[in-house]
C-alpha cells in the first residue's frame, strides 16, 4: 500500500542503493518496499505507508546514499491515480488532447504526475519509469486541450530545469497512436499487481 504517502529515491550506484534501501527498511515501519535496477545502471527504492514513517525512512535513505543520490520525491498525500500508474495500471483515455512531460529522472516524473493530476481535470494515462528510456521518466495524461495545457504547467512547476527534458501537448491524437503508447518496463514489472 502506497497511500497516503509515497516516496521514491534514485541512486547512481546499485550497491549504494541496496545499502540505502536496507537503512530505510530498518529506520521506520513502512507498508511497502520495492527496489530494483533500472537503465542505465541506476537503483530505485519505492516506499509507501504512513506519512511520518515514509518521511523518516526517506531521510535514512538520503543520508546513507547521499553521495550517489540522483533524485528523490516525497508525496505525503499522493494522488491515488499516481499510485495506480506506478503499479502499471494504464488508462488509455481517448480525449481531446494528450499531454507529455519528459524528465531526466524517475522521481521527477512522479513529482510532475502528481502535480499535473492535482492541478487540472485530466486523466493520468501512464507513468513510464526509466527502462527503455535511458533512465528518463515520461508522464502521459489526457483531457480537453485547455485542461491538458494547465496540467502540463502544473507538472512543470515542480521541476527544476535540470530535471525537465520536454513537454508537449498534442491535440486530436490519432487513435492508432494510443495503441502504440503501451509498454511496460522491468521496474514496473516489480511493482505491477503488488500495490
Amino acid at each position: 500500500m502506497l497511500e497516503p504517502a509515497l516516496a521514491l529515491i534514485e541512486f547512481s550506484s546499485i550497491a549504494t542503493g541496496i545499502q540505502a534501501a536496507d537503512a530505510m527498511a530498518k529506520r521506520a515501519p513502512i507498508d511497502l518496499l520495492r527496489s530494483g535496477t533500472v537503465q542505465p545502471g541506476k537503483y530505485l527504492v519505492l516506499i509507501g505507508g504512513q506519512v511520518a514513517d515514509v518521511e523518516e525512512a526517506l531521510s535514512a535513505g538520503r543520508s546513507v546514499g547521499e553521495s550517489c543520490l540522483v533524485d528523490s520525491v516525497f508525496l505525503p498525500q499522493v494522488h491515488p491515480d499516481v499510485v495506480e500508474a506506478i503499479a502499471g495500471i494504464r488508462v488509455p483515455h481517448l480525449a481531446d488532447a494528450l499531454g507529455i512531460i519528459e524528465t531526466t529522472s524517475v522521481a521527477a516524473s512522479i513529482r510532475a504526475a502528481d502535480a499535473a493530476i492535482k492541478g487540472a481535470q485530466v486523466k493520468l494515462v501512464e507513468i513510464r519509469l526509466a527502462d527503455g528510456l535511458g533512465g528518463k521518466g515520461i508522464v502521459l495524461f489526457s483531457g480537453r486541450v485547455a485542461d491538458v495545457e494547465t496540467a502540463a504547467s502544473f507538472g512543470l512547476s515542480v521541476l527544476g530545469k535540470e530535471f525537465h527534458v520536454n513537454q508537449i501537448v498534442i491535440p486530436q491524437l490519432h487513435p492508432e497512436m494510443w495503441e502504440n503508447l503501451a509498454a511496460a518496463s522491468p521496474f514496473e514489472a516489480r511493482v505491477v499487481n503488488q500495490l
